[in-house]
């Protein structure tokens, strides 16, 4: 618990929230161009210590490059190809109601103010980095606070920032222990990538402050086979899936749901694929709630057809209900869950209370029309993962799986908030003449005449007229 003016290692204060605030102003009296100049200069240097900055992860060189570093720098070309006309005030024009004569209205979009970001472990560089540079496009300052043992990826961050001339204060990482005490330090916006139960954390502390949020959290992705889907094709996704960051993948393949006739030939092809995943590393609280999963799903009727040993872990024959099919567990693990029919596979899904991505994989017009009736944030057709990597995609789930976005354009807007300026032209204020006793039937009169039907319009016209020939309407 932090007190008024408490800290956690003297870093988390309301002075240091104070000083955050103030060097954001500063940023975002800059403009939108200035600002832009210093993620041009970044997305250079990103690509020029591409190597550099890989190695701060704690993964192959490689699977970071394509996973991290290279979407990283496509986020930043995004905001500087988007960001100008994004958050470039907007005038209202049409529409404006006749009563409101003289109004001239403007819709701008303005920094938060001091964004605080809580970084996960499974991506510690492309995903809070993607958000900071939103953040700070916007006009923000930003911390972010890493995963513990996560943050060499920011710190280099940080440091190529100020190469690329970010202004002191405006972009920190605070220590790793920190989350809770600047939760309730009352920053203006935060962006939280992590487990549901996080979430349910992170949103009662900052309830104190009343601090907007937005959550991106857990999820169990379904994928749907379809009948005439290309199973080879299927089955080397759901592999790659298996295989990616060790299963430790928020959008990775979970509950599988395949026709009963399509069912053992994607088994067979899938575990025909399992021998060329590399082992991955689980942690141990995780690999034993995952057992214990399982182990239940067996015991209800599942097999377990892989067993996880050096290898993922995948169950066949699973039903809708089981609890391995409602949860979220960071490990490389699938289930397939033989259906009846699509019908049969979209009810089945709707069971799990999480909802971050899909996959859909059969003919392209049949896959469309099942992706459109898909309850989650992100769905890929006869793909998965790779294409939500598109920095112009917005990237956010439902249910357990948070709300908001982060990324494309509605994940930059999520960093500003709005505020709209209505000037009156002229002199004439008719809502500052005196009332009168007509004043009922003159409302009701306009009303009518405005969005009446014909025959309630022309009585309404008649009514008004004669109250203008009576001389009680308003000046």
């Amino acid at each position: 618990m932090l007190s008024e003016r408490g800290s956690t290692n003297g870093i988390v204060t309301v002075a240091f929230l104070a000083g955050v605030r103030s060097s954001g102003q500063t940023w975002a009296a800059l403009g939108v161009s200035a600002r832009l100049a210093v993620i041009a200069r970044l997305r250079r240097l990103v690509a020029r210590d591409a190597a550099a900055l890989a190695a701060t992860v704690a993964r192959s060189p490689a699977d970071t490059l394509v996973a991290e570093v290279l979407p990283l720098a496509e986020a930043a070309r995004f905001l500087l190809r988007r960001t100008p006309a994004l958050l470039a005030p907007r005038r209202l024009r049409g529409g404006r109601p006749l009563w409101l004569f003289g109004v001239r209205a403007t819709i701008r979009r303005e920094p938060c103010g001091a964004v605080l970001i809580l970084a996960p472990s499974n991506y510690p560089l492309f995903l809070p980095g993607a958000q900071a540079l939103q953040a700070l496009a916007a006009g923000n300052a930003v911390c972010v606070k890493p995963a513990p043992g996560c943050e060499a990826p920011m710190r280099a961050l940080a440091d190529l920032l100020q190469q690329a001339g970010l202004p002191d204060g405006v972009f920190q990482v605070l220590p790793a222990e920190s989350g809770e005490a600047a939760v309730r330090m009352g920053f203006d916006h935060i962006v939280l990538t992590g487990s549901a139960e996080t979430g349910q954390r992170v949103l009662a502390a900052a309830a104190v402050a009343l601090t907007p949020a937005t959550m991106e959290l857990s999820g169990s992705d379904a994928v749907f086979v379809l009948p005439d889907a290309d199973l080879e094709l299927t089955a080397s996704c759901l592999a790659y899936g298996l295989r990616l960051n060790g299963g430790a993948t928020c959008i990775a393949p979970r509950r599988v749901f395949v026709t009963e006739a399509d069912a053992a030939a994607l088994q067979s092809k899938l575990l025909a694929r399992l021998p060329a995943i590399p082992p991955a590393s689980v942690p141990p609280a995780v690999a034993a709630r995952l057992s214990a999963l399982v182990g239940q799903a067996v015991a209800d009727g599942a097999r377990l057809v892989s067993d996880g040993e050096g290898r993922p872990v995948v169950v066949a024959d699973a039903r809708p209900g089981m609890a391995l099919l409602e949860k979220d567990v960071f490990a490389p693990w699938l289930a397939l869950v033989p259906v009846a029919s699509p019908e049969a596979a979209l009810a089945a899904a709707a069971s799990c209370p999480y909802a971050l991505g899909a996959s859909v994989f059969g003919p392209p017009g049949a896959a469309q029309a099942m992706a459109r009736r898909v309850r989650a944030g992100s769905v890929c057709v006869n793909d998965l993962i790779v294409p939500t990597a598109d920095p112009r995609l917005p990237f956010g789930g439902r249910g357990r799986s948070g709300f908001g976005s982060t990324r494309g354009a509605e994940g930059l807007l999520a960093m500003t908030v709005v505020k709209t300026v209505s000037e009156r032209r002229g002199r004439l204020r008719p809502h500052l003449a005196p009332a009168t006793a007509n004043d009922a039937a003159l409302f009701a009169g306009m009303t009518a005449l405005l969005h009446g039907n014909r025959r309630t319009r022309w009585a309404a016209l008649r009514a008004m007229l004669a109250l203008g020939r009576s001389g009680a309407t308003r000046a």
